[in-house]
């Protein structure tokens, strides 16, 4: 529950509402683990809230540490037996972590492993923030940064994210900045024109992959539903209402999506936008297995973009050694059992 949410909750049962503050920082301050042990509010109280509300709970099922820079990735066991993954990176600015928000995916992008067995469910806002509470735990750490970049997509889960975002946020509890904050998105039109209205300063990232429709559709079933046109045109309202500077990302695929005429068509794209262009080399997968572009080819398609007048970096590879991109492990693991 969000604080406000359980405010209402805690005066609805005749108690004061300064009880809800108390048990919400005993949760997202204090790393509390079950109601009974909230002795600062009356047993009574602690008492039917046990009998109405359960407290959620991971366990990590796997832990894999790169070898390579540190990087960690987990995969959690949630209460009902399914899986999930997160990632905790280590930056110079500090921790920063990527979370899942559903269990699998339905985007069906033809190079992710998240989405190959499909949606199986939404994460609750709970399952989202434990997932960070238990890294920070096991590693002895605070995570300064989050990205909703694990398995699932996050406007496919809109309520639940906002909730996440209402509760990492606050200042009674983890006071994560929501600048620090970055939602991916393979572009669900509906979905950034809602975010716009609730003007969160999250850095929103978008999966571009294409600048042409007919081969982003190749690639992103969801290009299908939503032209860049209409994609674009909701972009531009969202920057408007927040003025935020947007991410694209672009995953570069040898001999697919990585030419010149890509290059002009995305700098004409970005015209006039607050953009940043992420560049990320393909990390292939079994059913997906096409050609990865060397370095030199990923610094030549950069070069192009920034004479074109486009602001384009080339993400660093984190994990690289550990399976770490969205969706390897658990995959992995669902099949060996």
């Amino acid at each position: 529950m969000t604080h406000s949410s359980l405010k209402e909750t805690i005066t609805k049962l005749g108690e004061k509402g300064f009880r809800a503050e108390q048990i919400f920082r005993y949760f997202h301050q204090q790393d509390g683990q079950s109601i009974m042990d909230i002795d600062i509010i009356p047993i009574k109280l602690r008492e039917e809230l046990t009998s109405y509300y359960t407290v959620n709970s991971l366990r990590i099922l796997h832990k894999l540490k790169s070898e390579v820079d540190g990087t960690i990735k987990y995969l959690f066991l949630l209460p009902d037996d399914n899986i999930i993954e997160g990632v905790v990176m280590s930056y110079s600015h500090g921790y920063s972590m990527c979370i899942s928000t559903q269990v699998g995916c339905k985007m069906g992008c033809s190079f992710c492993a998240s989405t190959k067995e499909g949606l199986v469910r939404n994460l609750t806002a709970a399952e989202m923030v434990n997932q960070i509470y238990e890294a920070e735990k096991d590693l002895g750490i605070r995570i300064s940064n989050v990205v909703l970049m694990g398995s699932g997509e996050p406007l496919d889960n809109y309520e639940n994210v906002v909730d996440f975002f209402d509760i990492i946020n606050s200042k009674l509890g983890r006071n994560i900045s929501l600048r620090n904050i970055t939602l991916s998105t393979c572009g669900i039109v509906p979905g950034i024109y809602k975010l716009a209205k609730k003007n969160i300063p999250i850095t929103l990232s978008i999966s571009l992959h294409s600048p042409f429709d007919d081969k982003r559709a190749e690639i992103m079933p969801i290009a299908n539903k939503y032209g860049l046109e209409e994609l674009m045109e909701a972009l531009r309202h969202y920057s408007a209402i927040t003025n935020r500077r947007i991410t694209f990302e672009y995953t570069l695929i040898k001999g697919t999506n990585d030419g010149e005429k890509e290059a002009i068509e995305i700098a004409r794209l970005l015209n006039g936008m607050l953009a940043h262009v992420n560049l990320i080399p393909l990390n292939p997968i079994r059913e997906y297995n096409e050609g990865r572009p060397d370095k030199d080819h990923v610094l030549k398609f950069q070069s192009m973009l920034k004479k074109l007048g486009v602001i384009a970096t080339i993400r660093r590879e984190m994990g690289s050694d550990i399976s770490a991109s969205c969706g390897q492990l658990r995959r992995s693991v669902l099949e060996e059992k």
